[in-house]
């Protein structure tokens, strides 16, 4: 049998994989509705539990439902239905891979798929809802923001779970979303970056016993952070493990929540410890100007942090450092240059520096001028079309301002500034700055500007955000017999 005919066999292991984690996703959501599925390919049928499905998902009601849908054309009106609605109420819009057609626009819909118990059509539709509400639309909680590619588009799911998962375990970083899951210790690792203690001996696990280890980290995640696990240990370490099915599994960490009474044993790691900031910036930093940098220590335990600030005479610079109580275990810091040269600034934590200490930051002369710096762009239009969910920009133009250093602030409508991290560009020191931010809720926005330690006089910024408005894709495959299903990740 040749790979495309295992491919497009029923029992091809892809279609087995995603099969049950699809399953499972799917109750996880239905147990809201009072409702469960046995089987994702005959228990979609009737429509009902599809119908039940969305409702959860989209928080939506359906007015006129067959109830009791005996005949087939029943059935029908009920799956239609429901594909209308996320055509026309969530957004979802045609798509063209190859030589297929995904669609649920009224020329190409063909509720009989459903119906008809066609699995891996139904696949195709539960993947779709899966990048739909779970993993498209959402900004997880440190997510940074990704640049977008040379057509102007922005991370595909894969790139976002691989792009956040590294910025939470930086010890072992991961390039794909199978193999190198194999082991069960970077799930272990995973599970220790979001609730620092709770698999706190993962990286003494090595790869001999990868279904304890993938077992021991599971359970405590969802035993203790509420991820359930919608792909099961002994899936995790096949060699062939699907990669939609982890994706669907590790998408939910990012909103996992650490419950009261975990069994905690945190270990001191310097090395997770993250230090930010302008103050720490090789460069635009000048004298008599705060310098100011932030140091994120959550996941490396409890321990003693220690900052040195040194002149470039050696002689030791006051640094203030403010503890803060947020989620992060944060700590803000802050130092004023008095001469030009270069500073070294060293982090220690728990007796040792962390990565990238000692940082070398050169001092300038005399600070910019604030007042000078020039701002444009749909980021900080007080009426533009900024919408939840939508990366937006705009550019800062410095270049008559003088010497310093830009830095962004970004309030959200109940006040909070630590919820959107602006992610700030510059192709080179002649060049305006690109700003780039994706707003998380519905309302005004602030955006307050920094140069060279003071805020530019016309900020802050007014900026109304929009509710959602998301465009992704829902199938309807033409038939082909001779090709396995392709989607889009």
């Amino acid at each position: 049998m040749s790979q495309k005919e295992r491919d497009l066999a029923e029992d091809a292991e892809w279609k087995i994989f995603q099969k049950n984690t699809f399953t499972r996703w799917a109750n996880e959501h239905l147990k809201q509705a009072k409702s469960s599925v046995t089987d994702i390919q005959t228990d979609f049928s009737d429509g009902l539990r599809l119908i039940s499905l969305v409702e959860v998902l989209s928080g939506q009601k359906f007015a006129r439902v067959n109830k009791r849908p005996t005949f087939r054309t029943q059935k029908l009106e009920n799956v239609t239905m429901v594909l209308k609605f996320l055509e026309e109420h969530e957004g979802l819009k045609l798509v063209n891979i190859g030589n297929f057609y995904l669609s649920i626009s009224s020329d190409f819909i063909d509720s009989t798929d459903i119906v008809d118990s066609r699995l891996k059509l139904i696949l195709g539709l539960i993947w779709t809802l899966i990048l739909h509400y779970s993993i498209s639309l959402p900004m997880w909680e440190g997510e940074e923001e990704l640049p977008q590619d040379d057509r102007g588009k922005g991370p595909t799911a894969k790139q976002r779970i691989v792009s956040w998962v590294n910025s939470k375990m930086p010890d072992l970083p991961v390039k794909n979303l199978t193999t190198d899951w194999n082991s069960g210790v970077a799930i272990g690792a995973l599970v220790d970056a979001c609730a620092p203690g709770l698999c706190p001996d993962w990286d003494t696990w090595g790869n001999r016993k990868p279904i304890e280890n993938a077992t021991e980290a599971m359970t405590a995640a969802e035993q203790w952070l509420e991820v359930p696990q919608l792909i099961r240990p002994e899936e995790m370490i096949d060699p062939k493990v699907d990669e939609k099915a982890m994706m669907t599994y590790l998408s939910q960490f990012p909103n996992a929540k650490l419950k009261e009474g975990a069994p905690l044993r945190p270990k001191i790691n310097p090395a997770r410890v993250r230090a930010y900031g302008p103050g720490l910036e090789p460069t635009g930093n000048t004298i008599g100007t705060p310098a100011r940098f932030t140091v994120e220590t959550f996941s490396a335990g409890r321990a003693q942090l220690e900052i040195i600030v040194l002149s470039p005479s050696g002689e030791s610079v006051p640094c203030e450092v403010i503890k803060n109580e947020d989620r992060n275990l944060t700590y803000s810091c802050a130092y004023v240059p008095k001469k030009e040269g270069q500073y070294r600034v060293i982090i220690k934590y728990s007796g040792k520096e962390i990565p990238n200490s000692p940082y070398m930051i050169q001092v300038q002369g005399a600070p910019g001028d604030p007042k000078k710096v020039k701002l444009s762009g749909p980021g900080i239009e007080a009426n533009g079309a900024n919408f939840v969910g939508r990366r937006t920009f705009f550019n800062a133009f410095t270049a008559e301002a003088g010497a310093g250093t830009l830095a962004v602030e970004i309030t959200d409508p109940i006040g909070r500034k630590d919820t959107i991290k602006p992610r700030i560009t510059r192709a080179d020191e002649q060049s305006p700055y690109l700003i780039e931010y994706t707003p998380k809720m519905e309302g005004e926005h602030r955006v307050t500007v920094y140069f060279a330690g003071q805020q530019v006089p016309t900020t802050p910024l007014p900026v109304k955000v929009g509710p959602r408005k998301c465009y992704t894709c829902i199938f309807r495959i033409l038939r082909s017999t001779d090709q396995p299903i392709l989607f889009q990740i």
